[in-house]
């Protein structure tokens, strides 16, 4: 029986996924600020990415350690929401942290921030994934992420800005404007205080604090006899991969990003104060994308999705347009970027709504869009390296669905796991600023090329093995009515 999604329950929850993003895409502006004003090499600065995201993988050991060490899943006794809003609390701490760090120019203090932020959205991201694919229709759960993620990356899209604007005074800031780290403590006082007004929103809200798990990995078969029963999340092939894959995923989108800024004032000779823009075009990219995925998870009839799959990618470019342009931003450098969308959206229309041939279609492209990056020279490599957000945008709930898609009772346990790889968002950013040191900046994107190659063959592989446990994703969507 196809579920209605729970729109009221829904909405509450993508606030977190908000958050996030914003937090995520403003570490890309501070990496350039502290390594001019510390004197500290591009390989130092990317220790900010590598303690943000490490964090994750360090409150996801935590969380497995306590787990089996009181005898029972964290949250399936503390309780979804409840488990949310305890990361919330532990954010908001790491937020108020930028105050002594932002006064003192303290680098340690400025990481250690980072890092307890990042300790709490692992907790919120362990409860609130697994929320947003049962809140439905399960054949729709990567839309449904696809959405969260777009919401996300309205965060993502504003935040570099308003903390490009905290830091010079302006979004895009002329050469004339001095940067001042201490600036940085206003935003991150509001954000810290928003934290705690939303865990309090999710105490009291209704949102569930219980999952049925074995229900949950029913609904996601279309043969439930082949279904299998193991001990151990590990010992399913398409979590253990799957682990490599949100890995090498989220590596890839943050060092993308994150070696862009460095980049345009090597080859472009772009003012580290003027990078804003475009760092939050890649973010935007993924909005763009995600707005786009989401379209499946409205219900809506086949024309009507028809016509927004075409339509949600323009109203979130113009959500970008509108907010660069509320802060002066000059627009004429992004107005050809509507052709590009246009390659997005065919391989959206492509993917048919699976998570297995989407993943597979957006990483070829986004291995095409690198290699032109590499290869071309001037802004035709920065709408290239930007693109690859487009191509980004849907890995995320792609991976995450394939990779629990028929665990049941160990689904807690298993998106605990892959919360638990997000440090590579870190490690394969400061990898190839390593690397772009000895070989340039601009041929480090091979490092992205090679990490879009892996999750192509894990679209392959993944497919086959949940095949083979009655989990087929087309099939779902034709029982659905989709």
């Amino acid at each position: 029986m196809q579920q209605k999604t729970k729109w009221s329950q829904f909405g509450t929850l993508v606030t977190v996924f908000f958050f996030w993003g914003f937090v995520a895409a403003s570490n890309d502006i501070l990496i350039p600020v502290f390594k001019d004003k510390l004197n500290i090499s591009q390989g130092q600065a990317q220790m900010i990415s590598l303690a943000f995201y490490v964090a994750y993988t360090v409150g996801a050991i935590i969380y497995y350690l306590i787990s089996k060490a009181s005898g029972g899943d964290i949250l399936n006794r503390l309780g979804y929401k409840n488990g949310i809003s305890v990361g919330l609390i532990i954010s908001a701490l790491g937020a108020l942290l930028f105050y002594p760090a932002a006064m003192s120019a303290s680098f340690p203090l400025l990481i250690s921030g980072l890092f307890i932020i990042g300790l709490g959205y692992s907790l919120q991201q362990t409860a609130a994934n697994p929320l947003a694919i049962i809140m439905g229709d399960p054949a729709s759960g990567a839309q449904r992420l696809s959405m969260a993620g777009g919401v996300n990356n309205f965060g993502t899209t504003i935040g570099p800005l308003l903390v490009s604007f905290a830091i010079f005074g302006s979004a895009s800031a002329s050469g004339a404007h001095v940067a001042s780290i201490s600036s940085v403590k206003a935003p991150y006082l509001i954000l810290g205080a928003a934290f705690l007004v939303i865990a309090a929103i999710f105490k009291f809200s209704k949102l569930p604090n219980k999952i049925d798990l074995d229900q949950t990995s029913a609904e996601d078969a279309s043969d439930s006899s082949k279904l299998l029963h193991r001990s151990s999340p590990l010992k399913y092939p398409q979590l253990a991969l799957g682990m490599l894959g949100i890995f090498i995923y989220v590596g890839v989108e943050v060092s993308t990003a994150s070696n862009l800024p460095l980049f345009m004032k090597l080859k472009l000779h772009t003012p580290t104060d003027q990078v804003a823009p475009f760092v939050s075009l890649y973010w935007a990219s993924l909005m763009i994308g995600r707005w786009t995925a989401s379209v499946g998870a409205f219900g809506v009839s086949n024309q009507a999705k028809k016509i927004l799959s075409f339509v949600m990618p323009y109203v979130a470019f113009c959500v970008f347009l509108l907010v660069n342009f509320i802060n002066g931003t000059d627009l004429k450098p992004f107005f050809i970027y509507p052709l590009i969308i246009v390659a997005m959206i065919i391989g959206d229309i492509l993917s048919k709504g699976n998570p297995a041939r989407q993943l597979l279609i957006f990483a070829s492209m986004g291995i095409t869009a690198l290699l032109i990056g590499i290869f071309a020279d001037g802004m035709i490599s920065v709408y290239a390296f930007t693109s690859v957000g487009l191509f980004c945008s849907t890995l995320w709930p792609c991976i995450f669905t394939l990779a629990v898609a028929g665990l049941g009772k160990h689904t807690n346990e298993g998106s605990n796991f892959l919360i638990m790889m997000i440090m590579g968002g870190g490690i394969i950013s400061w990898f190839q600023g390593y690397l772009s040191e000895s070989i340039g900046i601009q041929y480090s994107y091979f490092v992205g090329v090679a990490c879009f190659l892996y999750l192509a063959y894990y679209a392959i592989r993944a497919k086959k093995e949940l095949k083979a446990q009655g989990i087929d994703f087309d099939a779902l969507r034709a029982a659905g009515g989709h």
